[in-house]
């Protein structure tokens, strides 16, 4: 069946945004799109998927392991190699994996057969929902609905790129780098405040309000159901183009620099917009490169320390975020303004000529 073009949705731009820097940079943390019914959100992660370019994997991995990097592949690959063994190695789109609300952490994280491990010493392991999603997209739809603790293990997995497994003193890991993407609605409840903080980037979704944007939804969905075959086809060229521009930026994103400046920048932007903690700092240095790298550029500016914030601040902000946060944003290129000179300052304490630094990723 043909998926929804994702050039072929209606704005939301920030929520197109959130996706494509979490595509470039999964360790951004993954995006929490909030928003009523009916706004896009299932149709805009399904559609990022298709979109994705090829990778190459394992064949006959369980964890679609990189057969050219060893820092990501499973201890069996690795083992393999290491024997002198050549890893069969296929192409194919990446998976996306639904979440059901229904999922038990057993099912998310994967199980250890004791039994045979006590008996054998073998690590008889049983691959889960985490396993299935390495190197893909996974996708938790009315995240708000699930058990916090199902939570917490992706949002763990998402931020460390491994699943770690510990049952009666007997432990197994395997690598678990994925996109993460989190849908709601907050009319059916919200996500306790330490879960919300731990989604990388967030995105406030509405209804069009435009009449012209409308239409032009009408339609689209309406020659999609008419014929999503020729739909696709109408919308291939511009599928095409996005997915090689998403591409070249994952290949430039470990050249993207900043300077101590950069960071200066972003540092007194969460202080001025008062953030708890530093998981937004560096939340909003990685979605900004990311952003320089989807536009081409191997230096971060400070246009994409903005357009980083608008997505990584929203969810992290004081007193009601979401009902303040279009007018906290508004303060946002006011304080950039502010702190540039502040910044000059700060980067002359790293020295005259401080160094371009690179982040690995």
């Amino acid at each position: 069946m043909q998926v929804f073009p994702f050039t072929a949705i209606v704005g939301q731009e920030h929520m197109k945004r959130a996706l494509i820097l979490n595509a470039i940079n999964p360790q951004i943390g993954g995006v929490l799109i909030r928003g009523e019914r009916g706004t896009a959100k299932s149709t805009a992660a399904r559609a990022l998927a298709a979109l994705l370019p090829e990778i190459a994997v394992v064949a006959d991995c369980p964890y679609s392991c990189d057969p050219v990097d060893p820092a990501g592949q499973c201890q069996a690959c690795r083992d393999r190699v290491d024997l002198g063994e050549a890893l069969p190695v296929a192409r194919r789109r990446i998976s996306m994996i639904d979440l059901p609300v229904s999922a038990t952490e057993d099912r998310v994280v994967g199980t250890l057969d004791l039994e045979r491990a006590i008996q054998s010493g073998e690590r008889a392991f049983e691959p889960g929902v985490l396993a299935a999603a390495n190197r893909g997209l996974l996708y938790a739809d009315e995240v708000n609905l699930l058990d916090d603790h199902v939570v917490d293990v992706l949002l763990d997995s998402a931020a460390m790129g491994v699943n770690v497994v510990e049952r009666e003193g007997i432990s197994f890991s395997h690598p678990a780098r994925f996109i993460l993407v989190g849908t709601m609605n907050p009319e059916e409840g919200e996500l306790r405040p330490q879960l919300l903080d731990r989604f990388g980037t967030c995105v406030q979704i509405t209804g069009l309000p435009k009449p012209a944007d409308r239409v032009a939804i009408i339609e689209r969905r309406v020659a999609y159901e008419q014929d999503p075959a020729v739909f696709g086809t109408d919308w291939q060229a511009e599928e095409q183009q996005l997915s090689e521009r998403i591409a070249q930026a994952r290949s430039l994103l470990p050249q993207v620099t900043y300077t101590a400046a950069d960071l200066y920048t972003i540092a007194a932007l969460c202080a001025e917009m008062e953030v708890d903690g530093h998981r937004a700092d560096i939340v909003i240095l990685k979605a900004a490169q990311a952003q320089a790298a989807f536009e081409g550029r191997n230096q971060v500016s400070e246009r994409d320390i903005l357009l980083a914030a608008e997505l990584a601040l929203p969810h992290r902000l004081k007193k009601r975020p979401f009902q303040e946060a279009e007018a906290a944003f508004a303060r946002l290129e006011d304080t950039l303004n502010r702190i540039e000179t502040e910044a000059q300052s700060g980067q002359a304490l790293a020295g005259p000529s401080a160094p371009k630094k690179k982040v690995p990723y």
